[in-house]
């Protein structure tokens, strides 16, 4: 009762009220979070993208379809997050910034040195991939989707979200077989 989404307008399909969007970000924070994280690789931008997305969501609430709200806060997302990537290609090629990170010193720090490998293989390996696949993957391995609701937030028929899934986890699974257990892919 206290959780949906409440709407604003006499018309039940229609329209997001203030209620009805902080229900909505408290139960897709995260989700949205871990999608945008793994497509920007950095905290702090990933916090700005959700944030921006919920502000977008909340200005165009008035033609919001309730039934279709949360493919489209990840919609939202996804294309904040492609234009900020795009941003900061642009900032790093005109600052000559290589974006390296340094590794950790002290004790431990083969652990750390590992783990860091671990993570820019992962990292590198998604970044390989088609951005169309990157999209559905993450999005159905993060955000607690549906196939339907992916397909409705990418505007695709859902078998190519099936086929661009399977896709993009074959060639995660061919890139890092050597590093990772199969298990972990």
């Amino acid at each position: 009762p206290g959780r949906g989404l409440r709407v604003a307008a006499p018309q039940a399909s229609t329209g997001l009220d203030q209620a009805g969007l902080e229900a909505l970000f408290v139960r897709l924070e995260k989700p949205v979070y871990n999608v945008v994280y793994r497509w920007l690789w950095d905290p702090q931008d990933a916090r700005e993208v959700v944030q921006e997305a919920f502000v977008r969501l909340w200005r165009m609430r008035a033609r919001v379809q309730l039934g279709s709200v949360e493919p489209l806060v990840f919609r939202i997302a996804l294309n904040l997050a492609a234009s900020k990537r795009r941003w900061r290609r642009t900032w790093r090629f005109f600052s000559l910034d290589s974006g390296a990170e340094p590794a950790g010193q002290g004790p431990g720090a083969d652990v750390r040195i590992e783990d860091h490998q671990r993570q820019q293989a992962i990292r590198a390996a998604v970044e390989a991939l088609p951005e169309k696949q990157r999209e559905v993957v993450m999005l159905c391995e993060l955000s607690e989707l549906s196939y339907a609701q992916v397909a409705e937030a990418l505007g695709i028929p859902e078998g190519t979200v099936a086929s661009r899934r399977h896709a993009a986890l074959e060639r995660l699974r061919r890139s890092l077989g050597p590093r990772m257990g199969k298990e972990e892919l």
